[in-house]
């Protein structure tokens, strides 16, 4: 059961908390099932809102209900709280796209269709003095507001609002910072800037993991009845970030049609087989020309479930006016205004998973991840494979092969809007991160494809669309990356 503090007092708009003029309740965290709460609407001057979403239940457990669309815009001197997936996590990444130059998509033809992109945030805070170092990101002053949740949020449905990133990007609001509620509930100084940051929980428990666990205790912003089983299998799973779809090979579509790296030993390498087994070590194909017939040819679902719990502390704030510290792309933090609301919109990108390196924005593929179901039996309705990050534990990626060993070349269905960043094996670059295949501890160094999925999927949190933060994971793994 969740216990509240019952000594501060709550603004609320359907059962959200809302951190305005007065700190909110705060309920402790709780790894289980709890009963759905009565939503609470009381506090002088805010009007009943009754429209809710569902309460999804469980296993005799429920989500609280939210206020459909979150509180109002609060106006000057306040912090409006939002959230984002950007525009892609309405449309996914189409192919062929409307703009090879600037959309994001897969370079090598395949077309992601999200169906469902849900993430479990909590503990938006800010902290005085957010540039404090100029070296070091991660360095701030103490705490001095905060929006507790936790929220589930699908960031698939987007939202009324406008996303930070322009239209037609779309965020929906989570709750309202009024006043400096951790600090005798002074003004915000619109002198000043305030850090910003926000968490990432697991919907339930991870091993290893001590910090907290949202379980149903959490705030349904915007599932639907029908999402109930993605939630439990985020529970069961204890997933922060969770995707769910489909990826069908569009290649043939593009206008530059498809072109491959040689991925062989040589311009006339060939797949030798012998009664023995394989001649020549690895295998290879004749005349460095892979038969990528023999990817999923029905296309396949993912069900990816990130348990990566994550802090994004101190961000940079794309939106803000002025210059940033050196070697830095924006200002740090958040200011309010006497002209209207500051918005503060998390913002959690879609594509970084699928990056070929640990570098900000690099080119997405899927091959690497269609490859490793090649001659692996489809499910019995069409033969159409789901894939799951488990799959990936063991599996190198420097290079990659697909799963009968053969190597895998670069594919590229984009003409000359994209060069592989090789001639061979299709390969994804750590930078100054150590891989070590084989290794057992991934707390100093990527072991797999398993490792490196989740390693650059856990820097996929900004603050305001675009802006870097410092990234604190709560799992095992090498520190850095932005």
């Amino acid at each position: 059961m969740t216990h509240w503090a019952h000594h501060r007092r709550l603004a609320a708009f359907g059962g959200i908390a809302l951190v305005a003029a007065l700190p909110a309740l705060v309920p402790a965290a709780c790894s289980g099932p709890t009963l759905t709460a009565t939503p609470i609407h009381t506090e002088a001057g805010l009007a009943d809102l009754d429209a809710s979403t569902t309460a999804i239940a469980v296993d005799g457990g429920a989500l609280r209900p939210f206020h459909v669309g979150g509180p109002s815009d609060p106006g000057p001197g306040a912090i409006y709280v939002t959230i984002s997936g950007e525009s892609n996590a309405l449309t996914g990444y189409p192919f062929p796209p409307n703009d090879y130059s600037l959309d994001t998509y897969m370079y090598d033809g395949w077309q992601f269709e999200i169906e469902a992109y849900i993430v479990v945030v909590d503990k938006i805070t800010l902290w005085s003095d957010p540039n404090q170092s100029s070296t070091n990101q991660g360095l701030h002053g103490p705490a001095v507001a905060e929006l507790t949740g936790p929220f589930v949020v699908d960031l698939h449905k987007g939202g009324a609002l406008v996303g930070q990133g322009g239209y037609p990007e779309q965020a929906t609001a989570l709750g309202v910072i009024a006043n400096q509620n951790l600090n005798g509930n002074a003004s915000f100084d619109p002198t000043l800037t305030y850090g910003f940051g926000f968490s990432t929980i697991p919907a339930g428990p991870v091993a290893g993991y001590t910090g907290e666990v949202a379980g149903y205790d959490a705030y349904n912003v915007n599932l639907t009845p029908d999402e109930a089983d993605d939630y439990a299998y985020m529970v069961a799973h204890g997933a922060s970030v969770y995707y769910r779809g489909h990826a069908v090979w569009q290649g043939q579509s593009s206008q530059y049609g498809c072109t491959e790296t040689n991925a062989g030993n040589g311009a006339s390498a060939r797949l030798v087989v012998t009664d023995g087994g394989l001649d020549g070590g690895s295998p290879t194909y004749e005349d460095g020309g892979y038969d990528f017939t023999k990817l999923p040819q029905h296309g396949m679902s993912f069900r990816f479930a990130f348990s990566t719990p994550t802090n994004y502390v101190n961000c940079q704030n794309y939106t803000a006016v002025g210059a940033p510290l050196p070697g830095e792309a924006s200002p740090r933090g958040i200011q309010v205004s006497s002209a209207g609301s500051a918005v503060a919109q998390v913002t959690i990108h879609m594509d970084h998973p699928f990056w070929e390196s640990f570098a900000e924005d690099t080119p997405v593929h899927w091959d690497d991840i269609a490859a490793q179901y090649v001659g692996v039996a489809g499910a019995a309705d069409g033969g159409v494979v789901e894939s799951h990050i488990d799959d990936f534990r063991g599996v190198g990626f420097q290079p990659f092969t697909d799963h009968a060993g053969t190597p895998l070349p670069w594919r590229n269905c984009s003409g000359p809007f994209y060069t592989p960043p090789g001639n061979g094996a299709m390969f994804f670059s750590t930078l100054s991160i150590p891989v070590c295949p084989g290794g057992s501890d991934p707390a100093v160094c990527i072991r797999d494809y398993y490792d490196y999925i989740r390693y650059t999927q856990s820097t996929q949190g900004h603050l305001n669309s675009q802006g870097l933060c410092f990234i604190d994971r709560q799992f095992p793994a090498p520190a850095g990356g932005s």
